[in-house]
């Protein structure tokens, strides 16, 4: 039974890329279940503050509780013995992408349609105060990366996001044109930008941390063949649900010169990430361990959340999804490279 579920998981990891492309292009193609599962949900109050609980939102939880479960004791201490590494990866991931959009806001000005302009920039923006994606571990991990600098990355930019997303967000909306603006100023205030990561990053992250803590960890490692494909299969759902909100829109009357925009921006806003990544490593002459840790923790963002967001609180931003599910995709193709020039690096 463990080899089935083995084999399943490496099926899953192996081709994850292309079932990504798959998952998108049914929401193109067939959006109806993914439409029904978005619509599967209902206003709430947590704390005295009103909330939105929602299918992808649970599943975005579902997979942070898996992330937090995950992650073993001594990896979670470890991270500490390369504080400067840790505090340069987390400063250089939360600034990178908001110079980045710093850079890309004036030339969105130029663009002939200004809702479009205005969707695409709050888009990136959504991106890039998102907390580092937990599948930059596993990328770090299959490039002999430093695990503990990795899981440090990840669970410490989680922990902070709740204010550092606000403060990203409302960086970017000082800088970005007017509608641009009013929208990031507003998700970053009272648009509940806070309120999501608390609720639906934060913690079900700590949950997962504590329920390892609580079964132990030989016990925890021992579902490692259950937890590991089931989260893929969440992964892979959440993004064909988020997807099917706006795909089948461009694929009926496709904007090509807009799609192509898109396809630029989102390519320079992960070049520039990864790019950082690589530059934060020097700045610490760190090892090619450690190196692998920092370019794949600096360069991926937790599209998952970013998607979550996006969905949930930008109904005024139609296309304000288009450029998050570019970026899920585009950053892996990065990530793809990367991984190659790592290996290169090594080998010299």
């Amino acid at each position: 039974m463990r080899r089935e579920h083995g084999s399943v998981s490496g099926f899953l990891h192996r081709h994850f890329l292309g079932l990504l492309i798959g998952a998108y292009v049914a929401a193109g193609a067939v959006p109806g279940a993914g439409r029904w599962i978005s619509e599967l949900a209902r206003a709430g109050c947590v704390l005295g503050h009103p909330v939105r609980i929602s299918a992808p939102a649970v599943m975005l939880g579902a997979l942070l509780f898996a992330a937090g479960f995950a992650v073993r004791g001594e990896h979670l201490w470890g991270m500490f013995r390369r504080p400067l590494s840790l505090v340069v990866g987390l400063i250089v991931s939360v600034v990178a992408p908001v110079v980045v959009l710093m850079a890309v806001a004036p030339v969105l000005l130029l663009w002939h349609d200004p809702a479009e302009a205005r969707d695409l920039l709050v888009g990136l923006a959504v991106v890039a105060a998102m907390p580092v994606a937990g599948s930059s571990a596993g990328w770090s991990r299959a490039a002999d990366g430093d695990c503990a600098l990795s899981l440090g990355l990840v669970l410490l930019s989680t922990v902070f996001s709740p204010f550092t997303t606000p403060l990203a967000l409302g960086a970017a909306g000082t800088f970005a044109s007017s509608g641009a603006s009013e929208v990031l100023n507003h998700l970053a205030g009272s648009g509940g930008a806070g309120a999501f990561v608390v609720l639906w990053v934060v913690v079900p992250t700590g949950l997962g941390l504590l329920s390892r803590w609580m079964i132990g960890g030989s016990r925890a490692d021992a579902t490692g063949p259950w937890v590991k494909p089931v989260a893929s299969v969440i992964l892979l759902v959440l993004c064909y649900t988020n997807a099917s909100m706006c795909l089948p829109g461009v694929v009926a009357d496709p904007d090509w010169d807009f799609l192509a925009l898109i396809a630029v921006a989102a390519g320079t806003m992960c070049v520039a990430a990864f790019t950082s990544g690589f530059l934060a490593a020097r700045s610490v002459r760190a090892d090619p361990a450690q190196r692998a840790a920092l370019v794949f923790g600096v360069g991926m963002a937790n599209n998952g959340a970013g998607l979550g967001l996006a969905a949930g609180a930008l109904a005024g931003c139609p296309l304000a999804l288009l450029p998050v599910v570019a970026i899920n995709l585009i950053q892996h193709l990065v990530a793809g490279y990367a991984d190659a020039r790592l290996r290169y690096r090594k080998a010299m």
